[in-house]
């Protein structure tokens, strides 16, 4: 069953007027139920057995506006003694390191978080007992069309003498609920450009680096398949490259940033960048289907200036060098010849005083 074990933890510091929260921990999803039991987290929570199905791995409803339907999660206590749990729903979003987070209690949701009811906010279950708690889904009737994530949680707020802070732990099931009506998948790659290294030895290879942002522009959520090329002009001496990880799937409206490094790219001048995503999309029945790949392009630089500036040294003692070893011999021939007359004048001048004095 894919929960969200310890989902996330937030500390709550006490002072005597105000109450501050700080997310703490990723919401990495697993499937392994072993991950539930830590030492810290003596529950486990999984889908009621209902007519929507049981063993489920998840909460996955498709609803249309305005539909409404029941369901349940079972927490049971594993410890020994009674565990006194809150219990909610909360959006979720994908975190900076592409996990499902959920929104910590208070925040306001406006999907998942809002749409499902649960009458029993606390839940009070005894050691080794297991304890059904309802909850209803009711999705507005002007709800947009598309897909929406979020969980349903359980939270256990602790005191830690040792740090002097509560800590709210949590564990819960994602859920997703797709809303009925016109399905626009749709993605976008923004802001693509390319920079270069200006690799140092031997000035003429260095590494290009291909920014871009995946968009989820459309109603549905999706994930991407993505290929990276930088050529020179014309096309010539193309080198390719793929992200070292898969894109996290997107709901919508959400991005996801990506620094693509392309290894051992020429300095050509300019650089030609593209990319080319191909939009992956699991429809409500859990099939994997793919749109038609976008392309986008970019041209950025690759100029080895050390090498330019060395050539450039090179050309300038090749043009003004002759010149000015002229100069300089000029100089020195100028330099003689003065010195050559100064010595004559006075060899002169001193036989003019011989001259006089016989």
């Amino acid at each position: 069953m894919t929960r969200l074990p310890l989902l996330a933890q937030s500390l709550r510091r006490t002072a005597a007027t105000a109450l501050a929260a700080a997310l703490i921990g990723g919401a990495a999803l697993s499937a392994s139920p072993a991950l539930a039991a830590t030492d810290d987290v003596t529950w486990t929570v999984r889908t009621s057995s209902n007519a929507l199905g049981a063993d489920r791995t998840n909460y996955s409803y498709t609803l249309n506006p305005g539909g409404h339907l029941d369901d349940g999660i079972v927490v049971a206590n594993r410890g020994t003694e009674t565990v006194e749990l809150d219990v909610y729903a909360a959006d979720g979003y994908t975190t900076t390191t592409g996990a499902l987070d959920l929104r910590i209690a208070g925040e306001q949701s406006v999907g998942v978080g809002a749409w499902i009811t649960v009458p029993q906010r606390h839940v009070s279950v005894p050691a080794g007992q297991s304890v059904d708690v309802p909850f209803s889904v009711d999705v507005p009737a002007n709800a947009t069309p598309g897909d929406y994530a979020g969980g349903v949680v359980t939270s256990l707020t602790v005191a830690d003498a040792s740090t002097g802070v509560n800590v709210d732990r949590r564990l819960g099931i994602r859920t997703g609920i797709r809303v009925g009506g016109d399905l626009a998948p749709a993605l976008a790659v923004d802001d693509l450009r390319v920079d270069w290294d200006g690799g140092v030895i031997p000035f003429l290879i260095g590494d290009a680096t291909v920014h871009y942002r995946l968009h989820n522009t459309g109603n549905v959520s999706l994930g991407a398949d993505e290929t990276d090329a930088v050529t020179g002009p014309f096309g010539i001496a193309r080198t390719e490259a793929v992200p070292e990880s898969a894109a996290p799937v997107l709901l919508p409206g959400e991005s996801w940033e990506r620094d693509v490094r392309v290894p051992a790219v020429a300095a050509m001048g300019m650089l030609i960048a593209s990319t080319t995503a191909t939009p992956i999309v699991t429809d409500a029945a859990g099939s994997i289907s793919t749109l038609d790949p976008i392309t986008v392009s970019t041209t950025g630089w690759a100029v080895p200036w050390p090498l330019l500036l060395v050539l450039a040294l090179i050309i300038a003692a090749a043009v003004f060098g002759p010149r000015l070893l002229r100069e300089r011999r000029r100089r020195r021939q100028q330099a003689e010849d003065e010195r050559v007359a100064a010595a004559v004048e006075r060899t002169l001048a001193e036989q003019r005083e011989r001259e006089l004095v016989d």
